[in-house]
């Protein structure tokens, strides 16, 4: 069974000067939105975990570098989806990380869940996001690279 916990993995890569962000388009099925990944938290799992397994599943990437962002939130549970909780909950905190990885690096998507896949700049990426909470992960996400760039 699920925890009440998602992660939401946004991946970087370095592209010459600057970073490109990499989003998922959700199937129409599921809201045909876009997004970084995200997953729930399973059984016991860590959520560094749970993090690593859920960018492995829907773009197969192994990152260069998985950290924790310093932003998470909560979001409302749809009632469809409070059957795959032990017990149920109205509520999910959704724990944002930052995956870089391979400039050379392309997603292998995962047809289930997702149909397209683009590389964007920062300012495009958040005009493509649908949630406002994903807008300001990914500037949190931002704003750690900035650092990392920085400190080189």
């Amino acid at each position: 069974m699920r925890q009440p916990v998602q992660v939401a993995v946004y991946c970087a890569r370095k592209a010459g000067d600057h970073w490109e962000y990499l989003l998922l388009r959700r199937k129409p099925s599921g809201g045909g939105f876009w997004q970084g990944v995200t997953g729930g938290v399973e059984g016991t799992e860590e959520y560094f975990s749970a993090a690593l397994r859920e960018l492995k599943e829907e773009t197969g990437f192994v990152p260069l570098d998985l950290r924790l962002v310093d932003y998470a939130y909560f979001y409302p549970v749809r009632e469809q989806w409070k059957i795959v909780y032990e017990r149920p909950f109205d509520i999910i905190n959704e724990i944002v990380f930052l995956a870089i990885v391979d400039p050379q690096s392309e997603p292998i998507i995962d047809p289930d869940e997702h149909d397209a896949y683009l590389w964007y700049r920062l300012d495009d990426a958040v005009k493509k996001l649908f949630w406002e909470d994903n807008k300001i992960s990914l500037k949190h996400c931002a704003r750690m690279l900035e650092e990392i760039d920085r400190r080189r």
